[in-house]
Parts: structure tokens; sequence; C-alpha cells
């Protein structure tokens, strides 16, 4: 049996495998990050009435957790019932799968390094794609590129433009998407260079050459951009046109004839007016998108490269410069061109391009010009308008993400407010969908996904507004299998998971090998898949039975509309991917922050450490018994005293012991403030100099006893209650907000029988108990009152001897904060 037979036979199997069982669980293949939004969905051709699902120990059986599902309208979706199913709760690293009735998901991983060397792998497709010499054929194309046309007095001469990348499947360049992927790149180094390895030389053979492969992958780009910039005010749009599309051909066997010399293809000259060298015409405005595209990737570039090719980064420089002036001198969108067919890539906008030329201009140079440039145009479009109107023709709003936006948020709050209204809109169209997606389904679909999860994880980072979590949460799982298909959208990932195999793509058609690394364009509206011409899907569909809602999918090499990969949209991904391998890397090795920015676990992957936390500002009846439980245990703790109780005699020798019992002890804030509000957690109670000066007040205190922030750098906030911005204050102060590890209910210790929200002790210690069974307790920060008011005569610290030989007959170490 041939390997395609073979293929068909199993396709057969699958889809009659469907039909008899139509309902699945979608997870996300690649796994989940102990510290993240963890959402499955749940679909069903049938009406289920199912409340509750379940996550067992995929090893073992053994069930995990359990919760209540919650109901959501899979209607769109050709469904009578799904379900979206959080297990956020479960952060320990291991295998599992989920369970409704008698329907499983495939098993999954928790762990911290599910995204490891994922933005690496993308560079598997951008090598695939390279044009002149491509090191995964192992032999050179195009090399005859090209002939100008449409130029004033150059047209007709030769010019040396061989090199960049291949857009997609057909063999057409295009400055548009091929400076947008240069950027990507470099904005994905640039945020995250400690991720990207050096497994490759710059032609893109096997073999470390001391530069990070997504540099070299990046200088490909610039290279080929400097030959298409050759002059100020002299630039070139295109490499071929829509002549190219000749079937299935390998880019070093393409013999598409355009009436030139011989093999050599038209280069498109950037005129500013409508272009196209026979009927049809595309509608261009002007040179400022395509001009200030030049600018922005070469102002990165030079930041970048500087330490590697340092000569190259002052050429580009310079250009980066020239390409901006001339960017201003024909105020307009810069569309692809067209010949045999009206259909070009219909970039409309052009403002986001001069405000992140200018944004990227001003980090190079400290020029406020670029600045107040930059500005100026961020305010003419405040959100990318695929995201509010929810509808685009193709590639009508280019690029997908505003990354000046991004670049200028981290100084001016408006333009975090302008990312915010973007991300809000496509929140309130998802909100209802089983899957929370609210992109539009057209073409290239999986490329506005890239954009959104990039607006989603830039602004959070930006702002510490996790408003969007779920959502971006949502949209990656999406590409990696949580979607009406079960599939992955990026060929070749997971190994061994589903994820796209017959891609359209030559690669497969001839050689049949997937395109490694490449993101696929993704579903398309049924609508727009009903009227496109030349679809043949060849094999069996294995996705028929979730193809009956809105949107289609096929991994078929038919399929040119939902499965063909595409070069920028998979650069597109490079920053997002590389930020969740680094989100990994810091939850493993280092600590776990909440919302607002606090530390609330500390993470020792080879160790199983407890960090006792004991905080007092007024009362401390209990610290004695605690200090000699500690000492009798051999254990450190860490206590975090106010400045009120530093100064107050009766405390003098519980301080002194716990310094010299070689105890951690640090600030609790001078007079123990409460910072914001409780019902309205981002309204400020104190303003910063107040917090700022009430912190210093802690630290006189703390220094008559030899302590000083060089050696108490953390810091407990009154109330163990704050926000952001009292995090980032103390931040600038050089000290760490740190706090208990939620779940862990030893902090309501102070409550008293009289209170709604009273807790026993022996529930406390349920409660810490049940954390560690279905989380563990390593890095966990526990926190204790030393003293509590006299109508609580349930002490919980009586009981801390029995807490700790308890934990430490489960393998746990007391150790004061590091």
């Amino acid at each position: 049996m041939t390997k395609r037979a073979f293929l068909s036979f199993v396709l057969v199997f699958v889809v009659a495998c469907v039909f008899a069982q139509q309902k699945v669980i979608r997870v996300n293949q690649l796994g989940y990050l102990p510290q993240s939004v963890k959402v499955a969905v749940f679909l069903s051709t049938e009406t289920e009435n199912a409340d509750r699902f379940q996550l067992f120990d995929a090893l073992n059986d053994k069930l995990v957790y359990e919760a209540k599902v919650k109901l959501v309208d899979g209607t769109d979706w050709g469904m009578q019932t799904a379900f979206r199913l959080d297990f956020s709760a479960v952060t320990k690293n291991g295998g599992y799968y989920l369970e409704i009735g008698e329907t499983r998901s495939p098993a999954f991983q928790i762990s911290h390094d599910v995204y490891n060397g994922t933005a690496d792998f993308l560079l598997n497709y951008m090598r695939q794609q390279r044009c002149g010499y491509n090191p995964y054929l192992k032999d050179s194309c195009h090399l005859h590129d090209g002939i100008i046309v449409d130029h004033p007095t150059k047209t007709g001469q030769k010019i040396d433009v061989t090199g960049g990348w291949h857009d997609a499947s057909d063999y057409l360049q295009y400055l548009t998407t091929s400076a947008n992927a240069t950027y990507q790149l470099l904005y994905a180094y640039e945020q995250n260079p400690a991720v990207f390895k050096d497994d490759y030389q710059e032609n893109g053979e096997s073999g470390a050459n001391g530069i990070p492969d997504i540099l070299d992958e990046a200088k490909w780009g610039l290279d080929w951009m400097v030959k298409m910039n050759p002059s100020a005010g002299e630039m070139y749009n295109q490499i071929a046109d829509d002549r190219d599309h000749r079937g299935y051909r390998l880019p070093n066997k393409d013999t598409v004839s355009y009436g030139l010399d011989g093999t050599y293809r038209p280069v498109y000259f950037i005129t500013g007016k409508p272009q196209g060298l026979s009927e049809h015409k595309n509608r261009t405005t002007g040179v400022s998108s395509s001009a200030a595209k030049y600018a922005s990737a070469f102002a990165l570039g030079a930041m970048m490269m500087k330490e590697h090719y340092p000569e190259f980064a002052e050429q580009i420089a310079a250009k980066a410069a020239k390409a901006y002036t001339f960017a201003l001198s024909d105020l307009g969108a810069c569309q692809t061109a067209c010949n045999v067919s009206p259909y070009f890539y219909e970039e409309a906008n052009y403002a986001d391009d001069l405000e992140l030329a200018a944004t990227t201009l001003y980090q190079l140079t400290g020029d406020a010009y670029y600045l107040t440039e930059a500005k100026k145009w961020g305010s003419v479009e405040n959100v990318t308008p695929w995201m509010s109107t929810g509808f685009a023709r193709h590639y009508q709003f280019y690029p997908f993400v505003n990354l000046g936006h991004v670049k200028l948020a981290e100084k001016d709050e408006t333009f975090a407010t302008y990312l915010k209204q973007g991300l809000t809109h496509l929140y309130d169209r998802g909100k209802d969908d089983p899957f929370l997606n609210g992109i539009p389904f057209i073409w290239c679909s999986n490329n506005l996904v890239a954009a959104a999860i990039t607006q989603a994880r830039a602004y959070d980072e930006i702002t510490g507004d996790q408003s969007f979590a779920e959502m971006e949460a949502a949209l990656r799982d999406w590409l990696f299998g949580c979607n009406p298909w079960g599939t992955s959208m990026i060929c070749g990932l997971p190994a061994g998971g589903d994820n796209p195999q017959e891609s359209h793509s030559s690669i497969t058609k001839i050689l049949g090998e997937t395109t490694c690394g490449g993101l696929v364009d993704g579903p398309v509206y049924n609508s727009i898949f009903s009227g496109l011409i030349g679809i043949e899907i060849q094999q069996p569909d294995p996705f028929e039975a979730f193809n009956k809602g809105k949107a289609v999918y096929h991994d078929d090499l038919g399929d040119y509309s939902s499965n063909e990969p595409t070069m920028d949209g998979t650069a597109s991904l490079s920053y997002y991917l590389s930020s969740m391998e680094k989100m990994g890397a810091a939850q493993q090795n280092d600590s776990e922050k909440d919302s607002q920015g606090a530390i609330r676990r500390i993470i020792q992957p080879s160790e199983k450490n407890i960090y006792l936390v004991f905080s007092a500002h007024d009362k401390a009846e209990g610290a004695e018994h605690i200090l000699k439980t500690l000492d009798k245990k051999d254990c450190k703790a860490s206590f975090f005293f106010t400045g009120d109780f530093l100064r107050d005699k009766q405390f003098q020798s519980t301080i002194k012991k716990v310094i010299k019992d070689g105890h951690y002890l640090g600030a609790h804030s001078d007079k123990h403030l409460l910072y914001c509000d409780w019902n309205k957690r981002d309204s400020l109670l104190v303003d910063r100099t107040t917090f700022e000066q009430d912190l210093k007040d802690n630290y006189k205190a703390l220094e008559k006893f030899g302590i000083n922030s060089e050696n108490a750098s953390w810091f407990l906030p009154p109330y163990e209650w704050y926000n952001s911005a009292t995090v980032n204050w103390a931040d600038a102060l050089g000290l760490t907000t740190v706090n208990f590890s939620p779940g862990i209910r030893s902090n309501a210790d102070y409550t008293t029988p009289d209170m709604a929200n009273y807790l026993s002790s022996d529930k406390i210690i349920k409660s810490i108990f049940q954390v560690e069974e279905e989380q563990g307790l390593n890095g966990a920060i526990m926190l204790i009152h030393p003293g509590t008011e006299e109508k609580r005569t349930d002490k919980f610290y009586l009981r801390l001897e029995e807490l700790i030989e308890r934990l430490q007959a489960k393998g746990y170490h007391f150790k004061r904060l590091p």
C-alpha cells in the first residue's frame, strides 16, 4: 500500500469514528504552563445534561480535580451542547486527561517547559521559504531577480534583488509582508533575547555561528530589503506577480516566464500611484505604508544587529531615517500589484506604519522629533480597524497588530488605553463563543489570532491588567487544538499531535513532507469557502462533522483558503511563543506572580520548600511559642513588622530573638496603611509620596536593628492588600512585593467566631493539605499571624508544630525567604 493510499485508509477510518462519536473535549495539545488559565471545551452534536467534569492523572487514572462545567452556546459551530471546562486551579506538573461521562480528552501535560523551543521551531518554515540559497532544498532559486518595471527611467534595467522569503506556497515576494516579518523577528528577539538558540549558520545550514538563529533569519530579510532600497527614494515593493500561479513546482525548478529576459522576474518600483502591468490595477494612494515599513525594520535592525554587524547596523540606520522622510513625501497606502486577476493585498491604512517607524526611530536616535511624530500618527488610528469592525478585505488593515501602540504604551498610558479598546472589541464579539473567539474568519484568520494574542500579551506585560487573560489563553489554545477541529494550526507542532500534515504547498505535493513550523491560514467563513473557485478537497475529511458551523477548516492539499502556510503569519508568532517560553522559565526557576505583580510562590524545582511568613502590627502574644517551635523543628521563617511594632517596647525581645535565630526580618509598612479600596482594587487610598515616606519610615525603624534594604528587600504590604501601582512603586524603591500563596487559608487565622468569614484552625489545616494534594506546596508562601483578637480562642499558631511535622513527613523543608 502506498503512503498516500494508507493515509486515505486512515482518514476514512477516522471519519467513521468521528461520526460514531460526535462528542469531544478539545484541549491545547501542546500543554499548559502551571500558572496559567487552563480551559478546555466540550462539544456535542447531541443535547447533554452533564453539570461536572473531572480531571485524571494520565498515568494512574487517579481523580485529581473535579468542578462544574460552564454551559455556553455552541450553535454557531453546529453543536447542540458546548461547555467550557476550567481547571486553572490545577498547577502541579504532570500528565492529565479530562472526562465528561464517557467522553475523554487527549492526554496533555502541565509543565513549565511546554513552550520551550516553539519560537525557534517556527524558523524551520522561514528557512524553508528562503529565496536565493535555500538550505532546505540545499539548492538555489531565482538567481536572476530581476528586471525593473514601472520606473520612470530604469524600466527594463536589471537589478540584483535575489534573497528574502517566498510569501507562501507561491513564489511572489512582497515588501509588505517581508518587512513586517523581519520586524516581528527582530521584535521577538528584542523582547525575549535569552530564549533563542544558536543551532544554525547565517546561510541556514546546521551549525552554530555565535549568533542567535532568529537574528540570522532577520538578517536574511534585512539584506534583501537593502537590495530592494538601493538609494534614497528608490524603493521596490514586489518581485513577480500573479502570473506566478502556475501549479505545484519547487522553487529551484520554477520556469514561469514573465515575458522578460529568460528567467528574470519583474521587480515593481514604488510609484505611489495605482499599479498593474495589465488591465487590472490596484488602488495605491501613496508610498507611506511601504516606505514606513522599510524605516521601522531598518531602525530596529540597526539596534539588534549592532553587536554582531556594526557596519551593517550603521548602514541601515541611515537608510531608516531616509526611508521615513520618503514615507512623508507622498502620504497614502501602497498596495501589491496584480496582473491576470483583480486580486491583491488591499492594504488601505498607513498611519500605523508611520507611527511604528517614528517610534522605532525615536528608540534608535533619541530625537524628540520622532516621538512627536509617533504620537501624532498614533492618534490617527486608535484601534486597528479589523478589531473594531469585525471584518476586512484581504490584508486591508496591515500589519494586523499595531506594535507602534505597544512601544508607545510603555511611555504614554494613552496608547495602553488604545490597546485595551482593541482587545475589548474582540472580547465583546467573542464572549459568548465556546472558544471566546471574536476573530473574523476571513482569509488568514490565524494571522489575526496571532495579532490578538500579541496585543493581549504585550498589554498585560505593560500594564499588569489581566482583564483579557482568559481570552488570550483561549486564542492561544485555539492555535494548538482547542478549536472545533481539535487540530494544531502549526505544521509539525506538537510532534506526535494532530497538526497540519497536508498543507497546501509544493513541498507537501512533490516531496510528501509537511512544512514544519508554518502557521496555516486558518478557518474561513462557510460563506467565503462556498464561493471559492478551484477548491478541490482531495481526501475524506476527518473534520466534516465539525465543518457544519460558521467556519470551515481542512487539512487538505486542495484547500488553499484554510490550509496554506504563510511566511508573515509564521513570523508574527515569534514574539508570543518566545514570551510564553520565558514565562515558563520564570515560573520554573524563580517565582510566580499574581495579577498585580506581587510574588506569591518561589519555585525551586529541585527542592520542596515552604516559606512561613509571620506579619504583625500591634499583636504578638504567640510570638514566643512560634519562635520556640521553629527552633525545636529546626525551621527558618520570615517576619514582617510595621514601624509601630518595631518601636513598641513590649516587642523588643521578640524582634531581637527573630534576628538572633537567623530568621528573615522585613518591612510591613510603618503605619499599617490601607493602600487601596477593598471593593475597587485599582482605586488608590494613598498617593505615591505618602507610600514612599511610609516605607522609608519603616526602614528607619528596621535600621536600629541592623536591617536595611540591602539585606531585606522583600516587602509584605499591610493587610496583604495592594495593587499594581503600589507594586510598581515598591519596585522603584528596590523592593519586591510578596504575598501569601492562593488557596492556603492560613491567613484567615485572624478571624473571630462572630465574623461571616470565620475559619477554624481545623478548616485552615484542611485547606492547606487540600492544596498540597491538588497542587503541591513547593515554593508556597504561608502567612500566619503571631497575634490575634482575644475573641479568637482557637489560636492557629498553636497548631504550628503539628503543621510542620506533617509537612516535613511529606518531604518539605521550611526556609526563610531567599
